[in-house]
C-alpha cells in the first residue's frame, strides 16, 4: 500500500509558541482517516500544512511524494473550518466556478448530490442556513476526483438527520486510490467511517493506529476515549 502523504519531524510555532511539535505520521491510499482533538490541540494548523496554505514550519512534508505546492494543490480537494463561497453567488454558481476551476471536478456528481440533499441551486448562497450552506461547500469539495480529501469539521452546522447522509456521501465519493482525512468533534456520529484515527494532545501524537486496535488497546470506543482524555471531545 502507498502513502499518499509522509510528514517527518513537524514542527510549527506561532509567536514563539509551539503548536505542533515533532510530529511524524503517514496516510496511506484508500483510508478515511479522523484526526482527533480538543481545541486549539493543532488539527487545523496540521490541515492547512497539508493543503499548502500555511508554510512556515520546519521538518519535511510530501503528498504524493511532492512538498505542499501547486501539484499537491492539483491533487487535494481542501475544505476548511471557515466559510469561502462568494456572496454573490447562487449554489449553480459555485458548481460552474468549480467546473471551470478544476479539471477533475465532476459537475454531474454534484448537482446529483444536491438533488440528494434537496438544496435549490438557484438560491443566493447568503440565503442558505448554515447547515445547508456547510453541505454545499462538502458537495463542492468531494465531488473533484481527488487523490486527498481534507475535510476541517464538516459536519459542524449539520443537522443530525443528514449527517448520515453526509458521512454516506463521503465514504461513498473517494476511491481506492484516495484518502480522507477528516477533523471533527462530532466524533460519535462519524466514528462508524473511520479506519484509523490520529489524536493530537499537548503538540504531540497521543494515538495514531487502526481503530479496531485502538478500541482493543483501552476498551473504549473512539468517541468514550476522547472524552474521557481531552473531557471536551
Amino acid at each position: 500500500m502507498n502513502n499518499l502523504v509522509e510528514v517527518s519531524n513537524l514542527t510549527k510555532k506561532y509567536e514563539g509558541k509551539i503548536v505542533l511539535d515533532n510530529i511524524s505520521l503517514t496516510i496511506p491510499e484508500g483510508r478515511i482517516i479522523g484526526l482527533l482533538g480538543a481545541n486549539g490541540a493543532g488539527k487545523t494548523t496540521l490541515i492547512k500544512i497539508l493543503a499548502g496554505v500555511m508554510q512556515d514550519y520546519s521538518g519535511k512534508v510530501l503528498i504524493d511524494n511532492h512538498n505542499p505546492g501547486p501539484y499537491t494543490k492539483s491533487i487535494l480537494s481542501y475544505l476548511p473550518d471557515k466559510t469561502y463561497l462568494s456572496t454573490w453567488m447562487n449554489v449553480k454558481d459555485t458548481v460552474d466556478l468549480f467546473a471551470d476551476f478544476y479539471t477533475d471536478f465532476d459537475k454531474n456528481k454534484a448537482i446529483e448530490l444536491l438533488k440528494l440533499l434537496n438544496i435549490e441551486i438557484n438560491q443566493n448562497v447568503t440565503k442558505l442556513s448554515k447547515g445547508t450552506y456547510e453541505k454545499v461547500q462538502l458537495i463542492i469539495v468531494m465531488s473533484r476526483r481527488s487523490k486527498l480529501y481534507v475535510l476541517d469539521e464538516p459536519l459542524g452546522g449539520v443537522d443530525p438527520a443528514s449527517r448520515d447522509i453526509i458521512i454516506d456521501t463521503i465514504l461513498t465519493n473517494y476511491s481506492e486510490k484516495s484518502s480522507v482525512l477528516l477533523s471533527t468533534q462530532l466524533i460519535q456520529d462519524v466514528e462508524r467511517a473511520f479506519d484509523s484515527v490520529i489524536i493530537l494532545k499537548d503538540n504531540h501524537i497521543f494515538v495514531n493506529d487502526e481503530v479496531d486496535n485502538i478500541r482493543a488497546k483501552f476498551g473504549k470506543s473512539i468517541d468514550e476515549l476522547c472524552r474521557e482524555v481531552f473531557k471536551c471531545c
